[in-house]
């Protein structure tokens, strides 16, 4: 009997004091969010391993390849492209893609040349090719810089509730750097450091809109120009600011939706001619061969291939509309 009572006191403790325990270990989520808001509170930094970690040195090197980066730092191109990876927030060097690109066009081209026994569309493949790599960065560059935009007015709406509880500009912006995810965090974040490691406040800004150059962002660094310079209420103009870029996206997304069924149009009478080709020629090849083995034919397919281009831009140009 006094076994069966031991038993049950043992269950009855591992199903009620257990829990507690284990429950107590470590602070709670609201204990962690109490700490969180007296932080921001007291613009005192977070633990290091919260920190977005932000390198500020200046890297020369373009080129892990020493001869390479010795060719290559004599290039005004690769100034460019160093500052293009940086804001697409790749970890190549200019070197890695120009070789990337090199690549991309002796492959292709020369394979093509093999087939069809052409030079020109050789080049052509190899010079679509081989700006491949190119596009990508491009790509990763401006999906960035829409997260950037994105972000942007929760951020100006950190920085105001800063201003307005007595923190100063460069507090409000550091606060940022710690609450706000990359990319908008990170890049507030450099400026921060920037600026307390003696940078002045414009150079400062003005080093952001470099990074980042989006036109949102340039008309906070001119309010935050202005408001230095004449002075004023910085956190309404902040507020207002804010408010301007939320209808901005608002009214550039609903553009979007209006010209969605016009971009579709022409991907699809731009992309249809080379896929209709290809079809084509897997199913007579021979008919199709009079392209690019009869003059009459390279012509033919020159002035198609000029033409859909052009439609495609005068389609692009249309449905693209600045907001």
């Amino acid at each position: 009997m006094g076994l069966i009572i031991g038993l049950v006191f043992v269950g009855v403790f591992a199903a009620i004091a257990l829990p507690l325990i284990a429950t107590s270990v470590g602070p709670s989520k609201q204990a962690k969010d109490v700490q969180t808001r007296l932080a921001s509170a007291l613009a005192t930094e977070m633990p290091a391993a919260l920190d977005i970690i932000v390198n500020l040195r200046k890297h020369d090197q373009i080129s892990s390849i020493p001869w390479l980066n010795k060719k290559l730092l004599q290039f005004e191109l690769t100034p460019y492209l160093r500052k293009v990876l940086d804001q697409a927030n790749l970890s190549w060097s200019a070197g890695k893609l120009l070789m990337m690109s090199a690549g991309c066009f002796l492959v292709p081209s020369y394979f093509v040349h093999e087939f069809f026994g052409m030079f020109w569309p050789a080049l052509g493949v190899g010079v679509v090719m081989g700006l491949a790599p190119y596009g990508f960065v491009l790509f990763k560059r401006n999906q960035r810089f829409g997260k950037f935009e994105a972000g942007l007015p929760e951020a100006l709406d950190l920085m105001v509730s800063g201003l307005r509880a007595g923190h100063s500009l460069i507090a409000a912006m550091g606060l940022v750097g710690r609450e706000q995810p990359d990319p908008v965090g990170g890049e507030f974040k450099m400026c921060f450091e920037e600026q307390n490691y003696g940078l002045e406040l414009k150079s400062a800004v003005e080093n952001l809109v470099e990074r980042v150059p989006i036109q949102d962002l340039r008309i906070v660094a001119t309010a935050i120009m202005i408001q230095k310079e004449s002075g004023g209420n910085l956190a309404e103009v902040l507020d207002k600011t804010s408010y301007v870029i939320r209808e901005r996206f608002r009214l550039k997304r609903q553009v979007q939706t209006h010209t969605a069924q016009g971009r579709l149009t022409g991907w699809i009478l731009s992309l249809l001619p080379v896929v209709l080709g290809v079809a084509l020629y897997f199913v007579s090849p021979e008919m199709m061969s009079i392209l690019w083995t009869r003059p009459l034919g390279v012509k033919l397919l020159w002035t198609s291939a000029g033409m859909t281009c052009v439609g495609g831009m005068i389609i692009r140009h249309i449905v693209n509309m600045e907001v």
